[in-house]
């Protein structure tokens, strides 16, 4: 929920330029330079997909609105960061998987200070 100043500004000053699957909506000031989202589901930078990210950082001068991307074929789906939630990435050896790891392989010497 944005907050009230945010809506107001938004409301008085911001054209709705796009939104993205997330339902996160773009805006850009109607006699200015100025940018930004409203996001749809609590402030969470890494939900804004990269094309619009580029647009709000002024790196690409139209919106994906306006000019979509090119998708190349080897690219994936945009993903947010998933670190906290449920679905975090835990690696082997975690212990939100049981803290179990491979045994060492003997192939590394730990450094010692003297020598």
């Amino acid at each position: 929920m944005p907050t009230l100043g945010t809506a107001l500004f938004t409301w008085r000053k911001g054209d709705l330029i796009g939104a993205d699957e997330l339902g996160n909506r773009y805006y850009r000031e109607r006699k200015g330079l100025r940018r930004w989202v409203m996001y749809a589901n609590g402030i969470e930078a890494s939900v804004v997909p990269p094309e619009w990210d580029a647009w709000l950082h002024g790196t690409i001068e139209l919106p994906p609105s306006e000019s979509p991307p090119k998708v190349k074929n080897w690219e994936q789906d945009h993903e947010p960061n998933m670190t906290g939630t449920a679905s975090a990435y835990h690696p082997p050896g975690s212990l939100k998987r049981g803290g179990e790891r491979r045994r060492a392989t003997g192939d590394y010497d730990a450094w010692r200070p003297d020598g």
